[in-house]
């Protein structure tokens, strides 16, 4: 499953702060993470908070696009709905 994520580096704490809607209409995760978006810290905090919210491994989650943005695509292997809606709620527009 994909997701997109608006992730906050430098964010204090690493938290899921739930689903929001940007101003284009598209729905995304909001999270932040007490990690600098230096060398890939940030991205490496996100990938470890998700996996541990959505009881998966490390492995299972990967960024596939936005590496270097704010808005992120994060692809979670076997991941459905029910586990999503477990871990944040039910995704608005799902």
């Amino acid at each position: 499953m994909r997701l997109a994520v608006r992730l906050t580096p430098r964010g204090g704490r690493d938290a899921v702060e739930g689903w929001a809607t940007g101003a284009d209409g598209r729905t995304h995760l909001k999270a932040r993470v007490a990690a600098p978006p230096v060398e890939g810290e940030a991205n490496a905090a996100l990938t470890s908070l998700l996996a541990k919210s959505l009881g998966v491994s490390k492995g299972a989650v990967r960024i596939a696009a936005g590496q270097t943005g704010r808005l992120k695509q994060v692809e979670v292997e076997g991941l459905d709905e029910r586990v999503l809606a477990a871990a944040f709620g039910p995704r608005p527009g799902a």
